[in-house]
C-alpha cells in the first residue's frame, strides 16, 4: 500500500510542476504588463493633461516601457498549460495559443514602436504626442486580437 502511494505521488510531479510553471508564467506576464500599464498610464496622463508635465517623469516612463521591450522572451510567457483552455483565469485570449506566429509578430510591431521612445519624447511635451500615438498603436493591436476586452 505504502509502495502504491509513494508511486502516486512520484507520478503526480510532473503535473505539479508544469501547473507551477503555467501559473509562474502567467504571474510573470501579468506583472510585465502591469509594469508597461503604469508607464503607459504616466505618458497617456501627461498627454491628456491630468498629469502636470514632468520632462524626467515622462522619459523615465518612455525609457522604461523602451527597456520592457527589449525582454524578447514575452511570447514564450505565454506557455502551454497557461491559458483560458487550460482553465485558467487570464486576460489573455485562446488566440495567442492557437496563432503564435501572429502574436510573436505584434510584439515584435510593438517592440519597433518602443525603440528610441525614450529619447523621442526628450523632445518636450510636443514629442509626447506622436511617441504615444506609435506605442498606444501597437499596444492596441495586440489587444484587438489577443486580449479580453475590459
Amino acid at each position: 500500500m505504502r509502495q502504491l502511494f509513494i508511486a502516486s505521488l512520484l507520478a503526480a510531479v510532473p503535473l505539479l510542476a508544469h501547473a507551477d510553471a503555467a501559473d509562474d508564467a502567467i504571474e510573470a506576464r501579468e506583472g510585465y504588463m502591469k509594469m508597461l500599464s503604469i508607464n503607459m498610464a504616466t505618458l497617456a496622463g501627461t498627454a491628456k493633461g491630468e498629469i502636470p508635465f514632468d520632462q524626467a517623469a515622462v522619459t523615465a516612463a518612455a525609457s522604461n516601457i523602451e527597456a520592457l521591450s527589449k525582454y524578447n522572451t514575452v511570447p514564450a510567457l505565454f506557455i502551454p498549460g497557461s491559458g483560458p483552455a487550460d482553465g485558467k483565469e487570464t486576460e489573455a485570449l485562446p488566440a495567442v495559443w492557437e496563432k503564435p506566429e501572429e502574436f510573436a509578430a505584434k510584439y515584435t510591431a510593438f517592440q519597433t514602436a518602443a525603440a528610441g521612445a525614450g529619447e523621442a519624447v526628450a523632445g518636450g511635451q510636443d514629442a509626447l504626442g506622436p511617441v504615444l500615438q506609435k506605442l498606444g498603436g501597437a499596444c492596441k493591436a495586440c489587444h484587438d486580437d489577443f486580449r479580453k476586452a475590459d
